[in-house]
């Protein structure tokens, strides 16, 4: 979004009409008069003290650091939020007077800003399914939960993450729950995926979706290097894509091609169509591999469509679902793409394997054994 095209009132008043609040239920929820909060939306006043925005914020379900820029800008000074900051820790002062005696350029603070990013990434896993695909394989255990090598398929995915830097990690259990323990891990419970899928699964851990986290499915076996590449976006919204794929189809029968989650993308990188793309008809340029990506103002975006949507769909169809409790992730992200949100694409080659067959389990060990056993 282009904050100088916005004033604070006026996105104020926007948000409370989306979310279907009057102005004297809202000034009522923060705390403020309704003449007051008129006059805001009015811009016939600068915008309120830090506690009211944090308040506006989290009943209108925004982007708090939008509203803090906007609010400097209503007061022609910085954010509210990082004056504060400023307050509290004078001694920032002397790092500010350092970039701008160095000189840097705006490529160069955001290099810093996205390297302390990568560094306080987080990450969460939707293992609630019930991989009934697996058989006897996932009769008694989480497909997550399956052995390659020596260590589950799941402690793969950790190590994989914490290679990475990537400690503070979340996971969203259902079926077989009390198979998944593994310390230092956040657990979240989907006490209904039997009847519900990927995208509703999610929201059980909503709280853990905040600042930069990537979402991965559970059962998918892939390389430090695919999460290396994934935390490399600087995009609020990214979904990881596998362009050498139609190679792992090949004499795949238990789960063909048709099965895909596959992405058309234009010249940007930036998603057209993803789901279950009729192959046989259109140009598919790859494969949605089962991550995603979200920097803290794709967090809030992520969370405030789908609250939108839910109240919209609950119970009704909703792009290639039946009813919105079944949605997949991909359809979630191609209603966002259809709304005009970008997505950016995540590019790889390989690198991973789904786990979501027998025969896939059978042949990615085969492939394990030849190339993930060395690490």
């Amino acid at each position: 979004m282009n904050i100088t095209n916005k004033n604070f009132g006026t996105y104020v008043r926007e948000l409370r009409i989306k979310n279907e609040i009057g102005q004297r239920e809202l000034s009522k929820k923060i705390g403020v008069a309704p003449s007051y909060l008129n006059d805001i939306e009015k811009n016939k006043r600068s915008a309120p003290k830090p506690t009211v925005i944090k308040k506006i914020a989290l009943v209108l379900k925004a982007d708090l650091d939008l509203l803090n820029d906007l609010a400097g800008i209503s007061k022609k000074t910085i954010a509210p939020d990082v004056a504060e900051y400023i307050k509290k820790n004078p001694e920032i002062i002397s790092l500010v007077r350092t970039i701008k005696e160095n000189g840097l350029r705006t490529v160069q603070i955001k290099d810093i800003e996205n390297s302390l990013n990568k560094k306080n990434s987080k990450a969460l896993i939707i293992a609630a399914g019930l991989g009934s695909r697996l058989k006897k394989h996932t009769e008694n255990l989480p497909k997550c939960m399956l052995d390659f090598g020596g260590k589950t398929l799941l402690q793969r995915q950790l190590d994989s993450y914490k290679k990475n830097g990537i400690n503070d990690i979340s996971l969203i259990r259902g079926y077989k729950k009390e198979k998944i323990n593994y310390k230092g891990i956040k657990y979240f419970e989907n006490k209904d995926y039997k009847n519900n899928n990927i995208l509703n699964s999610i929201f059980y851990a909503e709280k853990a979706i905040s600042g930069n986290i990537i979402i991965s499915y559970s059962d998918i076996l892939f390389d430090s290097s695919v999460v290396e590449r994934t935390l490399s976006s600087n995009h609020d919204i990214s979904v990881v894509v596998d362009i050498d794929w139609r190679g792992y189809y090949v004499g795949r029968k238990d789960h063909p091609v048709s099965e895909a989650e596959n992405v058309i993308f234009n010249s940007n990188n930036e998603v057209e169509k993803i789901g279950k793309i009729n192959t046989g008809n259109e140009e598919v340029h790859g494969e949605f591999i089962g991550m995603i990506k979200l920097s803290n103002r794709g967090t809030e975006i992520f969370k405030e469509h789908f609250h939108r949507l839910k109240k919209s769909y609950w119970n009704k169809p909703f792009q290639r679902a039946k009813i919105f409790q079944k949605a997949y992730l991909t359809d979630f992200i191609q209603e966002l793409v259809d709304i005009g949100i970008k997505v950016h694409c995540v590019i790889i080659e390989s690198g991973w394997k789904e786990i979501d067959t027998v025969e896939d389990y059978k042949k990615a060990l085969v492939a394990f054994n030849k190339k993930f056993s060395k690490s």
